[in-house]
This record gives structure tokens, C-alpha cells and sequence, in this order.
């Protein structure tokens, strides 16, 4: 659906990238500008696409692990516009990321600890938080969607994902606190960087591990 004019979009229209380019990033109906967006996510989806089925071929395990990605990316891309992360992703994600581990190299445990402890740890933070300054830090959202990453990735890519994310997350903070001088006014949404240390742990965990005990070392 055309989000200017509301007109329903006709399936050759909705060709990825290729619509894009063949309509003149103009919408048929009413000649509105098609932001530059949508074929920039379908063509990060397509190179998710792809790095999934070289590591995982055709099978149901690569078949949830872009499921995973595709959500992130959905929500990530919501978060940024409104703030928030809806329900209808993450509740059946928790679910089919759960049942998921019947056919991968996670057990059914690792997922539902992962799941206990990715929302457990966020609704002890924003509870505190609020707790100490009655102020609301961080929406049930995000404590929703660590328990979706939890079920997929288990305890390990919970702890990853949270240390991956807040350290991305203050870096990003710090940039625009530095290059608009109100960054601590500003709120920044938590999901994409939860996204980001998902995906970070789905394709280099191990590598990053490894370097960080080196490091440390």
C-alpha cells in the first residue's frame, strides 16, 4: 500500500529493487517519491539471504535463522521510526523461535533459558531504573525482544547481545550527544542495537569471543 495516497500496490510493482528503478522511485498512482529505503532493506535482506545459505544450504535451520533476521530487520527499521516494537513480531517469535531448536544445534533448555533470561535481565533493569528515578528507561518492547532473541540464540547469544548492544548502543549515544550537543535529551531507541548484537552473534559470536578473552588476556 502506497503510504501517500493509500492505493493498494499490484504484485509487478512490488518487484524488489527492480520496481524501484522501473517505476522512476515514483509511485503509479499518484507520482509520490518511493523513499529510497525500501530497496536498500530489500537488498540487505538479500545479502542476509544469501550469507545464510552459504553457511546453512537449503534447510529448515537456515529457514528460522532468516526468519530471526527478518524480523530484526523489521523491527529495527519500526523502532527507529516510532519507538516502538510491536507485539504481533515478538510474541510469535518467542514461539518459533522455541520450537526451532527441534531442528538445530540448540536444545530446547538453552532456548527457554534463553528465553527466561533475555526478558528476565531487561524487566530487572527497567524496573530498577524506574525503581530509583520513577522514570521509564525502556519499554517492554525491548525486554519482548531479547526474550525473541533468548529463544533463538539461548543464554549465550542473550549475554552477547546485551554487552554487544549497550557498547554499540553508548558509542552511537556518545556520537550524537557530541555532534547535536542535546544527545542526552534525546531518546534513542534500544531495539536496533539489540538487533545488531543479535546479528553480530549469529555470524562472528565465536570470533568476537575468542578476540575479547585475547584482549583481556
Amino acid at each position: 500500500m502506497c503510504p501517500h495516497c493509500g492505493k493498494e500496490i499490484a504484485f509487478y510493482d512490488n518487484i524488489p529493487i527492480l520496481s524501484y528503478f522501473y517505476l522512476r522511485r515514483r509511485c503509479r498512482h499518484c507520482g509520490a517519491t518511493i523513499s529510497l529505503r525500501y530497496p536498500l532493506i530489500e537488498f540487505v535482506s538479500g545479502l542476509f539471504a544469501v550469507a545464510v545459505f552459504s553457511r546453512y544450504g537449503l534447510s529448515l535451520e537456515g529457514l528460522f535463522i532468516y526468519a530471526l533476521i527478518s524480523a530484526l530487520l523489521v523491527i529495527t527499521f519500526i523502532d527507529i521510526d516510532y519507538r516502538i516494537i510491536p507485539d504481533v513480531i515478538t510474541y510469535p517469535g518467542i514461539v518459533v523461535g522455541f520450537f526451532s531448536s527441534i531442528v538445530r544445534d540448540i536444545s530446547y533448555k538453552e532456548s527457554l533459558t534463553g528465553i527466561i533470561l533475555g526478558g528476565g535481565i531487561l524487566f530487572l533493569v527497567a524496573s530498577g531504573y524506574y525503581l530509583f528515578t520513577k522514570k521509564e528507561g525502556m519499554g517492554g518492547g525491548d525486554i519482548k525482544l531479547l526474550a525473541m532473541i533468548g529463544a533463538f540464540l539461548g543464554w549465550k547469544g542473550v549475554v552477547f547481545t546485551i554487552f554487544a548492544g549497550s557498547a554499540i548502543g553508548a558509542v552511537a549515544g556518545a556520537a550524537v550527544a557530541f555532534y547535536t550537543r542535546k544527545g542526552r535529551k534525546m531518546a534513542i531507541p534500544f531495539g536496533p542495537f539489540l538487533s545488531i548484537g543479535a546479528l553480530l552473534f549469529l555470524f562472528k559470536g565465536p570470533e568476537i569471543i575468542n578476540w575479547y578473552i585475547a584482549l583481556m588476556r
